[in-house]
């Protein structure tokens, strides 16, 4: 062989590798998404599909996210299979680019996805979508991907006009079963399915179907000047929002993106940040769940650590651990454990708030004993010793007549979780100064 010929066949050689390279890093499964890579980066200007112009910039934050569950009952055998799927979700912070995150966490098989589109939605609550904002999606610039079970995969970005507090339609088709189908219940927003391929129907018409199930979608980013990073919002049943009014957006971390829009558009000194909600109803700080999703000592790299450009989480966690112990919960055991999810955000750099735990006399699972427990964690979350800072919710929900019940007009009417009202009084009690500055140096 000559050099010539040599030099020749080691570009060939090369230039295969670099693009099976981008392609795998584009499309591989992973358990953690784009947050470290993003928080790294910065701004960003990033090619569209085709093209090797900028198609804008600014920083990719996270705008909306919801923790994978579990596999959907019923969907072990079938999946989604021949049908298409479209999610509906509601934006925290605007931006000109997007892009979605699936995820095939509880499959048991390969989920091949061969269709996918995102637009916005018309607003009106249907499956309908603005016609001109509907683009298909990529995924390492191929129209289908594969992803492993137990793996997830990011699209590639779309140049698209996202706006602020509105709905996204985040449609997807797979010809075949994976199994179980990863989802997140009590979406407390209505979800559609179509049978067949339908995913760039911007009618809405196919979409014979609905239900409160977010499917195999679980994070939306955009690039964004509007917003400097992404707060997390990590709890149960109470952050997930299950008595909110469904369809309009009232848990408690809705309430607080639009406080943060607010105090922006009038020129507060508050931190810019998108926010997303990881909260699964009856998720526990210690012990894993096969209804109720991991423990958050187990998702916390996953669903704070892996979203994007995170700056600081807000931690509301602890009453199932008492609620759901057939005896009498350690609150030293508990209380550890968030010391624990502290110092794994600590280490990358995100500032952590923590709330006290809610009242809950009256609710079927009270006793004496637990709300000695209950009154003991918050004793060590108020003394400073867990969180950067406190939100005292426990003060600011109580009713000032019976401090271990919910103020009746906070109440949903299970003496557990808040009404709409009492949603709207957590997240106005949030100091959205305290959610900016870096995270304290632990001695």
């Amino acid at each position: 062989m000559t050099r010539r010929h040599g030099y020749a066949l080691l570009s060939a050689i090369t230039a295969l590798i670099v693009g099976l390279s981008a392609a795998i890093y584009a499309s591989a499964a992973s358990d953690h998404g784009p947050g470290l890579e993003a928080r790294a980066a910065g701004p960003a200007e990033v090619p569209g599909p085709g093209s090797a112009a900028p198609i804008s910039t600014g920083v990719w934050v996270g705008t909306w996210a919801a923790a994978p569950v579990s596999g959907e009952p019923g969907t072990a055998t079938d999946g989604m299979a021949g049908r298409t799927v479209r999610n509906v979700v509601h934006t925290s912070v605007g931006g000109t680019s997007a892009r979605v995150t699936l995820s095939n966490l509880y499959g048991v098989g390969p989920l091949t996805v061969t269709h996918a589109t995102l637009a916005v939605a018309t607003g009106d609550g249907s499956a309908a979508a603005v016609a001109d904002s509907l683009r298909r999606l990529t995924f390492g610039g191929a129209t289908t991907v594969v992803v492993p079970p137990g793996g997830q995969t990011v699209s590639d970005a779309v140049t698209v006009a996202v706006p602020s507090d509105s709905d996204v339609l985040v449609s997807t088709y797979s010809p075949t079963s994976a199994g179980p189908v990863t989802y997140h219940p009590h979406a407390r927003q209505t979800n559609y399915v179509a049978e067949g391929e339908s995913t760039e129907d911007v009618t809405g018409a196919a979409f014979t179907g609905a239900g409160e199930y977010w499917r195999y979608l679980t994070a939306l980013d955009v690039l964004s000047n509007r917003a400097d990073g992404t707060v997390v919002a990590l709890g149960d049943s109470i952050t997930d929002g299950v008595t909110s009014t469904a369809g309009a957006n009232r848990r408690w971390p809705d309430v607080l993106a639009g406080r943060l829009r607010a105090s922006v558009a009038d020129g507060g000194d508050t931190p810019r940040y998108g926010v997303v909600n990881e909260g699964i109803s009856g998720n526990r700080v210690l012990t894993d769940d096969s209804r109720h999703g991991a423990a958050a000592l187990n998702r916390f790299e996953r669903d704070v650590l892996g979203r994007t450009n995170v700056k600081a989480v807000v931690i509301d966690l602890g009453i199932n651990d008492i609620l759901r112990d057939p005896g009498l919960a350690d609150p030293q055991a508990v209380v550890d454990g968030l010391r624990t999810l502290v110092e794994r955000a600590h280490a990358h750099g995100i500032r952590v708030i923590g709330t006290t735990l809610t009242p809950f006399r009256g609710h079927r699972g009270y006793s004496d004993g637990r709300e000695n427990v209950r009154q003991l964690i918050n004793q060590a979350i108020r003394a400073d010793a867990v969180f950067d800072t406190v939100v005292d919710l426990d003060r600011a929900l109580r009713d000032p007549y019976d401090p271990r019940s919910l103020r009746p007009e906070y109440d949903s009417g299970d003496h557990l979780h808040p009404s709409d009202r009492g949603y709207r009084k957590m997240a106005r009690t949030i100091d959205l100064t305290e959610l900016d500055g870096p995270a304290p140096a632990r001695l």
